[in-house]
């Protein structure tokens, strides 16, 4: 079995596109190409809310709890609460990406820390967004009249 979840036999890789490949293989990249579609729209949206939320509990609440003093900081106290489960969900996605493209260790230790590192998730987030579409896209095309992403 190859990395995106396809098999090869004895003429080569079978299925690495809807073009190339039988009918059978086809349709396993194609399950494999919207499982991995699914995965990756779930982990750009916790990466962004993640990050958000970071930003948040430094700019916000420790700017007004250290840096000024203001007794207003009792009211975001909810914020570092809300990013902790927040984050682990976002751990979920991650693992669920990781996963699925079956990318190395390396990977998944970055993708996690990119969710309490202020910013790195933003960042991140692009740079695994392109390349997991890239890698999709190469198993199995999208037709064309299927929509997709504005890249802007």
């Amino acid at each position: 079995m190859t990395q995106d979840g396809t098999t090869t036999g004895a003429t080569g890789t079978a299925g690495t596109s809807g073009a190339h490949g039988t009918a059978g293989a086809s349709g396993t990249a194609g399950a494999w190409a919207t499982k991995a579609r699914g995965s990756l729209t779930r982990y750009r949206v916790l990466a962004w809310v993640t990050g958000v939320m970071l930003l948040l509990l430094l700019c916000v609440e420790m700017v007004l709890k250290y840096v000024v003093h203001s007794p207003v900081a009792d009211a975001f106290a909810w914020i570092p609460y809300a990013h902790g489960w927040i984050y682990v969900v976002y751990l979920v996605t991650v693992f669920d990406l990781w996963a699925t493209m079956r990318w190395g260790f390396g990977r998944l230790v970055t993708m996690a820390l990119a969710g309490v590192v202020p910013v790195m998730s933003f960042v991140l987030e692009r740079r695994v967004h392109a390349q997991a579409l890239a890698r999709i896209d190469a198993a199995a095309p999208r037709s064309p009249a299927a929509p997709g992403p504005v890249e802007g």
